[in-house]
């Protein structure tokens, strides 16, 4: 069994260490740690800009505040975006710094329309470094693989839920969600295909 959990753990909580990079792009969620990670890295220097990227989850048809986890940065939100932007501002990233995206409604939407705003401007992306949930670091990597062809994606995750990487399986809540991590994968993965054999 030990193995089976070491081998899950390894390929759910995939973590890279930052380099300097031309983006920092953060997957929407009403979850503030990994946009603090993001703010952090920003006022770091390791990258000009931050992508945060959200509606709010095509489940819901809504932002769901209820769900915010920091009581900081509570507030009638009408999307992830702008949750987002409200947490990096309070945290040392200037609005300039920010570029909008906030139609996505999944992290297939995330991806591909954070791509699209990217090339609107005219920002070459070579290296970015993705900010993401713990839990959600390698569907989130595999998916934004698709949309950003010959950039070296460098994931950077945080924490949340409780959920961590030497811990998921000790609660109900973390084995649930990371074993449903493990079926989206597939499914994203499956969907990608025709990106990867362009």
């Amino acid at each position: 069994m030990s193995r089976l959990l070491d081998d899950i753990t390894n390929f759910i909580f995939m973590s890279d260490e930052p380099k300097p990079s031309d983006v920092i792009l953060i997957p929407g969620s009403p979850k503030a740690e990994h946009i603090l990670c993001a703010a952090e890295l920003y006022r770091k220097g390791f990258a000009p800009y931050v992508l945060p990227s959200g509606k709010y989850s095509y489940q819901h048809g809504r932002f769901l505040r209820e769900k915010i986890s920091d009581a900081r940065y509570t507030g009638d939100y009408e999307t992830e975006f702008e949750f987002c932007k409200a947490v990096l501002l309070q945290n040392g990233v200037p609005d300039s710094a920010i570029i909008r995206e906030d139609r996505a409604t999944n992290t297939f939407e995330n991806a591909a329309f954070s791509a699209k705003v990217l090339r609107e401007k005219e920002i070459n992306v070579k290296r970015a470094l993705l900010c993401c949930q713990a839990f959600h670091a390698r569907r989130a990597f595999m998916t934004y693989s698709c949309y950003f062809e010959g950039c070296e994606l460098l994931v950077i995750p945080s924490d949340t839920e409780n959920i961590t990487k030497g811990t998921w399986y000790r609660s109900q809540h973390g084995f649930s969600v990371v074993t449903e991590e493990i079926r989206k994968c597939g499914a994203y993965f499956e969907s990608c295909r025709e990106a990867l054999i362009k």
